[in-house]
């Protein structure tokens, strides 16, 4: 009971202390100042009319320009009408028609004298539904999860505040993409691990496990990236990156951060289920050997990676289903379909992110097997010289 105590009072005060680096890097400013629109300011607008004359109509395509008048609802301009406008380039993937009535967001464009001449309609606005929507998600969680479930949110914030604050900002810096996802990684891991497990030998072992895992991606990232003759241009956007002044980017290397970032998560999941399974077996047999006891570890990897492998294919192919379907009405076969550079990068993906899924099972076993058998041998032996004190003998003093 004492140390259930103690390790509920640890668990809260770690708790804590995620919470107050969330705080703390929600208010510092970014580690990278964009020199792009430093100083635009944006609002949100309701359209009053629209006027869609300079709008052309290509079959599905539509490009042109649409005219608005857009009520300001927020920010020191609120209740201000402005003109806005909306320019579509024909690309279906990035245009937006609004109609009158649309909530927008709007980026202010001209401002004279505290009147906001002119603005352009960036986008629907989005932000109070995703908001309701994630409220009801974590209080749903709540719900199932109880105190469990605060923590994975905190796990969850904290993981986004490491993306917005370190991993993102310090590529844009010119550091190493590699090095500083990597570092990004390995403290989301050890944060989510021990918000979720508690401290203890669990979530240590599952980071451990983890953090072999990942390293094994990496590893044949490197070695695979270049046998496959990609490059890191096949990630969407990212020559546009190049375009915008970072021409020093490594885009290989943020390639390789990407394939290792994306099977990170399902490393993590196979390793926290293999720890805990192995911790409540030794729990309940504390006689168990090195061998039977990575044995069931082992057991328990099998059946989770079996599965997350579709899992991991199925993530990655996601992505790429409407260009699978161009090739497919191209009439290209299979063979020659999986040698282009799109399907190669995501089989890159998909295969090296198995390797470190099917891996991560035995690494979380062995370590699980020297750590938690340790912990059972001290505790069988605290048992017995409490026996034996009680007894009113110490062990091996052949008793009073």
């Amino acid at each position: 009971m004492k140390n259930k105590k103690i390790r509920l009072n640890q668990d809260a005060i770690f708790s804590i202390i995620v919470l107050l680096l969330i705080v703390m890097m929600f208010v510092l400013p970014d580690l990278y100042q964009t020199p792009f629109g430093r100083n635009t300011e944006r609002a949100k607008g309701r359209i009053v009319s629209v006027d869609n004359t300079n709008l052309e109509h290509y079959g599905v395509i539509t490009a042109g320009s649409q005219s608005m008048s857009v009520e300001i609802l927020n920010t020191k301009y609120k209740g201000q009408i402005t003109d806005a406008s909306n320019i579509l380039l024909g690309k279906m993937e990035t245009d937006k028609m609004f109609l009158e009535g649309d909530t927008v967001f709007l980026v202010l464009d001209k401002i004279e004298n505290g009147k906001v001449v002119s603005s352009t309609a960036y986008d629907h606005f989005r932000i109070n539904l995703e908001i309701i929507l994630v409220g009801l998600f974590a209080a749903g969680l709540i719900a199932f999860a109880g105190w469990r479930g605060v923590r994975s949110i905190l796990a969850f914030l904290f993981t986004v505040m490491i993306i917005w604050k370190l991993l993102l900002p310090g590529i844009l810096l010119g550091k190493d993409p590699l090095l500083v996802a990597l570092l990004s990684v390995t403290i989301i891991t050890a944060v989510t691990l021990f918000m979720v497990a508690g401290i203890n030998r669990t979530a240590v072992v599952a980071f451990l496990g983890s953090l072999l895992g990942i390293l094994l991606t990496i590893t044949l990232s490197l070695v695979l990236l270049p046998a496959f003759k990609l490059h890191g241009a096949i990630q969407p956007f990212s020559e546009t990156l190049l375009f915008m002044g970072f021409e020093v980017l490594n885009l290989a290397r943020l390639f390789i951060a990407a394939v290792f970032i994306g099977a990170s998560g399902a490393v993590l999941d196979v390793a926290i289920d293999v720890a805990t399974a192995m911790n409540e077996v030794i729990e309940k047999r504390p006689d168990l050997n090195f061998k039977e006891l990575v044995a069931s570890g082992l057991s328990v990897g099998r059946n989770m990676t079996s599965t997350m492998v579709t899992t991991l294919l199925m993530a990655y192919v996601s992505s790429y289903m409407a260009l699978l379907m161009v090739f497919i009405l191209q009439g290209i076969p299979p063979v020659y379909l999986v040698n282009t550079n799109y399907l190669a990068s995501e089989i890159l993906k998909t295969v090296v992110g198995c390797f470190g899924l099917v891996a991560v099972a035995p690494f979380t076993a062995l370590v699980g097997g020297f750590v938690f058998l340790n912990k059972s041998k001290r505790e069988v032996n605290d048992d017995e010289r409490a026996k034996s004190v009680f007894a009113g003998s110490e062990p091996g003093t052949g008793g009073a």
